[in-house]
């Protein structure tokens, strides 16, 4: 399984590093990261497993 606080940035067009990643909760009770791209600072959300 990939690390947890690696996602797909939309605008480097590549998974990278999240930086400043912390886990939160959806609306819909599923659990996800959210942070900042290492390479460009664009905000990442990567959607976890239940």
């Amino acid at each position: 399984m990939a690390n947890e606080n690696q996602g797909y940035c939309v605008k480097c067009k590549k998974s990278s590093e999240m930086t400043q990643a912390e886990q939160v909760t959806m609306k819909n009770g599923r659990k996800a990261m959210k942070g900042k791209c290492a390479t460009c600072g664009t905000g990442m959300y990567k959607i976890l497993g239940k």
